[in-house]
């Protein structure tokens, strides 16, 4: 049997080919280290002008401009301005805060004496906030996790971290609505997927079918149980124009109510009402 191989033979290099290979090798990392080095400055320049940009935001500067300081950075209430879809952002109607000290002639034992205002034919006392320095309106008070006066005050709500108020109890009703119609929701299509799925086998066998859609339908049917509660609590106090605070501390158990106008206006006044603007700026610079 005839062999296959073949000796190898040995190729020759010349100089010539040896050098114009070092060439070709050195012009190929000569201009891949000038593409870097184009890249590094290009990076360079880029974290340059982020830095300068964020420095002339942020920073002091220096001869005739000025840092820019925003009201809602130093206001000393403890309001979180976050993000719940309007809710929680809007301001809910938070008084300005007052500077000036009371005058002697309205403190009496130490004390600053309340004010008497008729509403409606109906008087009202009007509390002094210490820490605010003002007279609260009526209706208004004083919230202790907030740290602001705030009108029309309804409640602390502590699922959006926010004060419910004049400017967005509309809003904060109409979470609730949505809220209620989509654990709702939930719970019907909940039940139509157990339906489909388990079919006439049981507890047993709807456990071990489909578990994670018997325990959203559970779920969402407490859910929907006390949304639906609280938002018919809700229009109860829309109804007969109250807040939850005066309703919670029987306000008006022995006395008419002085806002109450009838179900139709009290409706129209609190939820189709202009809106209200805000009383302080929060994003002005000071």
């Amino acid at each position: 049997m005839a062999s296959l191989q073949q000796p190898i033979q040995e190729i020759e290099t010349s100089p010539d080919i040896v050098s114009s290979v070092e060439t070709v090798i050195e012009t190929t990392e000569s201009h891949n280290s000038s593409i870097e080095e184009v890249e590094t400055d290009f990076v360079a320049k880029i974290k340059k002008n982020i830095f300068t940009l964020w420095h002339n935001v942020t920073q002091d500067r220096h001869g005739d401009q000025i840092k820019q300081v925003r009201l809602y950075h130093v206001w000393p209430g403890k309001n979180v301005f976050a993000n719940l879809i309007m809710v929680s952002v809007i301001d809910p109607g938070i008084i300005p805060r007052n500077n000036e000290s009371p005058s002697p002639e309205s403190t009496q034992n130490g004390r600053v004496r309340s004010k008497r205002v008729f509403v409606n034919g109906s008087e009202l006392k009007l509390k002094y906030c210490r820490i605010c320095k003002i007279y609260r309106p009526a209706r208004s008070c004083h919230c202790i996790v907030c740290d602001n006066c705030v009108d029309n005050f309804d409640h602390h709500c502590p699922w959006i971290g926010q004060c419910i108020g004049l400017r967005n109890y509309r809003l904060y009703v109409l979470l609730l609505v949505i809220a209620n119609v989509y654990f709702v929701y939930i719970f019907g299509f909940s039940c139509l997927k157990i339906q489909q799925k388990n079919g006439s086998n049981g507890l047993i066998g709807l456990v071990r079918d489909c578990p994670e859609t018997l325990v959203l339908a559970c779920f969402s049917f407490v859910a929907a149980c006390f949304v639906g509660g609280l938002t018919c609590y809700h229009v109860f106090l829309i109804a007969t124009n109250q807040t939850a605070y005066e309703n919670f501390r029987q306000q008006y158990g022995s006395t008419k109510n002085p806002f109450d106008k009838g179900v139709v206006t009290n409706i129209k006044e609190v939820l189709f009402s202009p809106w209200t603007p805000s009383r302080i700026n929060f994003r002005s610079e000071i």
